[in-house]
């Protein structure tokens, strides 16, 4: 009796295995479907989408909480996943009626209803995301009904139950809102490219490059934890669990090489925080800013690649200094991660392989200036097409493995590929249709409104005071979400006032809110993003927060930057903008040096030269006036080589004593 049921407790988990790459398959085959011919409304797409992503979610984690033998889970989370499933299956059956002739009002059964899926969203949101996020949505729900209670300039006539229902739910608004559709149009299709990546290896392929490089740079072990976890973290959308996953293997190699622990955390903290920002994915907030901007997603990418390449050098160049300052090896051993090297051709294959549907993305979106889900569905296939063929081809000449072999194995990894997208799309389509819920009950009490005054009169009206605000707000927002949903929310609440008070332009107020709210993953008490890599180097929580800040500094600085060096973020790639880039750099370069530099001299001398080149990164990277920053440079260059003269006079006598 024990191996019949221990029998049957295998088998459940492999059926449920078994659908959920099932459902998956038909899930990206409906995205690809309306991507190719959109030929519903994207309102009806979106209310498809949060059923048929939710069918795979709820099989997934079904599956993995039999698995670990919690049955509890499992049983409260298959009633909620069901609840949202079955009003998916509702509303598209009768969205007419209910989208088209019954706006503002609904059927009693339809009000039920409502009410059941926002009790699932809200135990969804909290199973994914915790008591802060549940928190936030079910707090806001309570102001949207109780604003008549709210003290001061928050205070507003409050909504009735049924005008809630019908805001969240039964207008199709709401958690089918224009976020969703966003998620489901432009997001999906990017995250089934990033499955595929996993699948056909190509983040292997970037750890196989980082090893080598780490031959030639002295700082080897901890560039490579940048390169992977900045270059992962972009397309992943999540800096909390990038950090769990890319820091499962880059911090214990850093400890391996002699790294403290907490710079190890600190350094992988920092880089899967900094990775949201990078082009052309920016943890998908490019597709989102580019809807709200009514822009191009191009000239969003374009936007971000001088602010991204000032924080890449500036932490690359950090990292550089924390990791010679420890006694570490930072070396490391091909053979602990593969068996066996890439020869020159396989390089090449590699390089193609990955290569070409990249470029297609580039060309289709750059140059052809086609939509965002035609360029997507075109670089899928591609990525299809390069990974099944060439490993294939490339069989034709390899004796160990048969064209045959090769192209099965391929096919699996495909549908590996598809799985893995969409299981890393389902927790981001679950929270970004509870931020849609919020977004649209803070336009129906007037919220947005009411920050402005609000930030306007904690200001006084000064400039830098509002930017300050406006970054703390964004840091408190940006706690604990994925980056596309922090950054919705600062969108909506934050930059406006920037743009409409202070007169700044809207693509600048944007990325100042954008990278302030990810600054959430390294700033304490909270610094989600330090909270997993400590827990994983087993190092002191305040510790890691204190290195990774000293490495992360310019990132405090740059949303200040923006705003009063405006050409720094610029929709056309032109000089002024490679000017002023340059020149900010200059000032993180000088910030990073004196606080992370391990200079040879006496304490208070070590103090006061940090604070000394702190102040003067601080002034060159904000102040506006190109000769104030010239200036800046210039004493910089200055205070750098006179330290190095210094300190070579002062390590001549010892060695005099040695001979």
């Amino acid at each position: 009796m024990d191996s019949e049921t221990r029998s049957k407790d295998k088998l459940v988990p492999r059926v449920l295995d078994i659908s959920v790459v099932l459902s998956s398959l038909v899930f990206w085959a409906i995205v690809l479907y309306w991507a190719h011919t959109q030929g519903m409304s994207r309102v009806k797409y979106g209310v498809i989408f949060i059923g048929a992503i939710l069918t795979v979610y709820a099989l997934d984690q079904s599956r993995q909480a039999l698995e670990e033998g919690d049955r509890l889970d499992a049983a409260v989370l298959l009633p909620a996943s069901i609840v949202l499933i079955t009003a998916s299956v509702y509303f598209v059956l009768n969205f007419e009626r209910v989208y088209v002739f019954q706006q503002g009002y609904a059927l009693e059964h339809e009000y039920m209803l409502a009410r059941l899926i926002i009790l699932s969203i809200l135990y969804l949101t909290w199973r994914e995301f915790g008591n802060l996020f549940l928190g936030l949505v079910g707090g806001v729900i309570l102001y949207g009904m109780y604003g008549n209670m709210a003290p001061g300039i928050l205070n507003h006539g409050g909504m009735t139950e049924l005008t809630l229902l019908q805001t969240l739910v039964t207008d199709l608004y709401g958690f089918y809102g224009s976020l969703t559709q966003l998620t489901a149009a432009w997001i999906a299709p990017f995250l089934l490219y990033a499955g595929l990546l996993f699948a056909y290896g190509a983040f292997d392929l970037i750890l196989r490059v980082a090893i080598e490089s780490a031959n030639y740079i002295r700082s080897g072990v901890a560039q490579t934890a940048v390169l992977s976890s900045t270059v992962i973290g972009s397309i992943n959308g999540s800096y909390t669990a990038n950090a769990a996953m890319t820091g499962s293997f880059t911090i214990p190699t850093m400890k391996d090489s002699g790294m403290a622990p907490h710079r190890a955390a600190a350094i992988e903290a920092v880089a899967s925080t900094s990775g949201q920002v990078l082009p052309p994915v920016m943890g998908a907030s490019a597709f989102v800013m580019a809807s709200y901007l009514g822009v191009s997603y191009l000239n969003i990418v374009i936007a971000g690649i001088v602010p991204a390449a000032i924080l890449v050098a500036s932490i690359g160049i950090a990292v550089h200094y924390v990791a010679i300052s420890d006694a570490s090896s930072q070396e490391m051993e091909f053979d602990e991660f593969f068996d066996d090297e890439l020869t020159s051709k396989q390089k090449i294959v590699e390089g193609i392989r990955f290569g070409v549907p990249f470029l297609v993305l580039v060309y289709l979106l750059g140059v052809a200036q086609y939509t965002v889900m035609t360029s997507a569905l075109w670089t899928i296939i591609s990525m299809i097409l390069t990974g099944v063929l060439l490993p294939t081809i490339q069989a034709l000449n390899d004796s160990e493995t048969t064209p045959s072999s090769e192209f099965i194995t391929q096919v699996w990894n495909t549908i590996h590929g598809f799985r893995r997208g969409a299981i890393i799309l389902a927790p981001i389509a679950i929270i970004l249709a509870a931020v849609n819920g919020v977004v649209d009950i803070f336009s129906v009490t007037g919220v947005p409104n009411k920050i402005a005054l609000l930030l306007m009169d904690l200001s006084g009206g000064v400039l830098l005071t509002a930017v300050l605000l406006a970054m703390l707000v964004s840091i408190l927002m940006g706690v604990g979400m994925p980056t596309v949903a922090a950054y919705v929310i600062v969108a909506i609440l934050i930059a406006p006032t920037l743009i409409s008070d202070f007169a700044i332009p809207e693509i600048t107020a944007h990325y100042t809110v954008f990278y302030a709210a990810i600054l959430a993953g390294i700033t304490p008490p909270v610094a989600t993003a330090a909270v997993v890599t400590a827990g994983i180097a087993k190092a002191n929580f305040w510790r890691v927060c204190g290195a990774a800040i000293k490495i992360a500094a310019p990132l405090f600085i740059l949303p200040v930057a923006f705003v009063y060096n405006p050409g720094l973020v610029s929709m056309s790639l032109g000089l002024p903008t490679v000017i002023a880039g340059t020149l900010v750099l200059l000032g993180a370069i000088a910030m990073i040096y004196g606080l992370n530099y391990p200079f040879n001299m006496r304490l208070g001398r070590r103090i006061v030269l940090r604070i000394v080149l702190s102040a003067i990164g601080m002034v060159v990277m904000i102040y506006p006036g190109r000769f104030v920053k010239l200036a800046g440079v210039i004493v910089f260059a200055a205070v750098f080589i006179m330290e190095k003269v210094m300190a070579r006079d002062r390590s001549l006598p010892s060695r005099g004593v040695g001979q």
